[in-house]
């Protein structure tokens, strides 16, 4: 007896002992057989998916489920081309929030689109009172207004109230916290979102910390999403690295710094779990601040790190002494020469050759950079969508040879580095399946194509959001193929990625999604 079996459909199992099926059974949440043995076996309900194409849940490696959940909800200026309409729609924004004194939360900025900064006497103008905290689409900025300005301490950089970094964080600490009810219902917001793009799991990446974090007890709000049911997709939980902190444990333990209690990775279990240390060492691209070893084309300067490089590695090595898996921001060049020479020293202390490190990002790495992250194996987990959404802006503040090498595919997997996908949601659109598209076209939003021999097979690009995504996670012994034994978490779609016309992949529509053998909710 099995409670469903799901047939005429096409299962894309992504199992390569058995890859295509057109029957599957499920008992108590897990995949009991494909074809015959679950044809053979008498069925509670049988849903018969009408000759869909079934996929194993997408795996969604690095989101901000958090931040996408209160991003939907706060006034925001995307789309605004004119600094004078930017204005107006905040103003119209601190009329309808609160008093006098309190905050208020505008999303949507990017300067490219408006060929400048704001200012903060621009914002003054219209702040009545308010205290105006503007978030960069990247999450590596804000504009301030002069009532923010005012509260920082006077060390604090910023360019007429253009905060990057470690300066944003100490504008961000001034508003914090949320509350664990708020941040709780963002993420189920967030959750559903993904739910509706066919990913049923997804790591966070950074709870806790200066940059990304909304609460001292983030933690706390994903287990109350849980217990109140507002957690329908599986969560593995970076932790920020600033969260460590000296400790006195035992001297054989070897461990310098830690969490309390010694918490590491893989604490948790199947729908909730600790997941890598978030350790950044560089900011973003889009606002200038990924730290390069030349300058960016039309620009001064080559981005920034986080801190000094050897403050860097000496994170990076007590994390990896203290039995965390690692995944290092890393976006520019600069930045990942500063990851692998750290996580080069960590394993020559102390091996641990199972430890899957991870490179977040890896948005511009040389070709001189490729056999030392196959050496280490380290995944790459990029997020392909950025080049379709922002591809011809990279490419041209990079210049001809730089821009080849950006968010590499076909490299990464001929040098043997596991290519890992994922969104950075919400930065720019989650959908895998645009993703996927991209991943073979190398295609901008505008047609161009960015760094074309890079470009990857469409069965590649799926092994990415499936496979790779749950080998980064710890995550196969469940997750990522459909075989007997794992969990029955998979989405159904409207076509095969594999038959239609590449141009039409990101069309496809999600018809279910599947966690533990039943529908959820998107």
């Amino acid at each position: 007896m099995v409670c469903t079996r799901l047939t005429n459909a096409r299962f894309l199992t992504m199992d390569p002992g058995h890859p295509i099926a057109h029957d599957l059974g499920i008992w108590r949440g897990r995949i009991v057989g494909l074809d015959e043995a679950a044809t053979a076996l008498p069925a509670r309900e049988v849903v018969d998916l009408g000759g869909a194409t079934v996929l194993p849940g997408f795996i969604d490696a690095h989101v901000h489920l958090a931040w996408t959940g209160l991003k939907q909800n706060t006034p925001s200026i995307a789309g605004r081309t004119r600094v004078d309409d930017v204005l107006a729609v905040i103003e119209d924004a601190v009329t309808r929030t609160g008093s006098p004194g309190a905050w208020v939360s505008i999303a949507g900025y990017d300067q490219r689109v408006l060929g400048r900064h704001l200012t903060a006497a621009e914002l003054d103008k219209v702040s009545h009172g308010r205290k105006l905290y503007v978030t960069h689409d990247s999450g590596h900025g804000c504009v301030v207004n002069s009532a923010v300005l005012d509260l920082l301490p006077a060390d604090v950089p910023h360019d007429d109230g253009f905060l990057a970094e470690g300066a944003m964080g100490a504008a961000r600490a001034l508003r914090l916290p949320y509350s664990q009810e708020e941040v709780a219902e963002a993420v189920g917001r967030a959750a559903r979102t993904c739910l509706g793009e066919g990913v049923t799991a997804v790591a966070e990446a950074g709870i806790g910390g200066t940059l990304l974090g909304h609460s001292p007890v983030e933690l706390g709000a994903y287990q109350l999403a849980r217990e109140r049911g507002m957690l329908p997709l599986r969560v593995q939980l970076m932790v920020s690295a600033d969260r460590l902190h000296r400790v006195a444990a035992h001297e054989a333990d070897g461990i310098p710094r830690a969490l309390d209690l010694g918490l590491r990775t893989g604490f948790g279990d199947a729908r909730l779990s600790v997941g890598a240390l978030k350790v950044f060492t560089d900011g973003g691209m889009m606002a200038r601040t990924a730290a390069l070893s030349a300058p960016y084309v039309g620009l001064d300067h080559a981005g920034q790190l986080q801190d000094d490089p050897d403050v860097l590695a000496d994170t990076i090595v007590d994390g990896h002494l203290a039995g965390w898996q690692l995944a290092v921001h890393a976006i520019g060049d600069r930045a990942v020469d500063v990851a692998l020479d750290a996580l080069e020293r960590a394993q020559r202390l102390r091996p641990r050759p199972g430890a899957r490190h991870r490179v977040e990002h890896a948005g511009l790495v040389r070709p001189d950079q490729l056999p030392r992250l196959a050496r280490l194996g380290v995944s790459a987990v990029v997020q392909p969508t950025f080049l379709h959404s922002f591809g011809d802006d990279y490419a041209a503040i990079m210049g001809g040879e730089r821009a080849a090498w950006l968010y590499r595919g076909r490299s990464f997997l001929d040098h043997g580095i596991p290519l890992v996908g994922s969104s950075d949601r919400p930065v720019t659109d989650g959908s895998p399946l645009r993703a996927v598209q991209f991943m073979v076209e190398r295609a901008s939003g505008s047609g161009r194509r960015i760094g074309p021999a890079e470009g990857i097979t469409v069965d590649e690009a799926l092994h990415a959001y499936t496979v790779a995504g749950a080998l980064a996670c710890h995550w196969e012994d469940d997750l990522g193929t459909l075989t007997p034994g794992k969990r029955a978490d998979l989405v159904v779609l409207g076509d095969d990625p594999r038959r239609v016309d590449t141009s039409r992949i990101a069309d496809i529509e999600v018809v279910a999604t599947y966690v533990d053998g039943r529908p959820a909710d998107g």
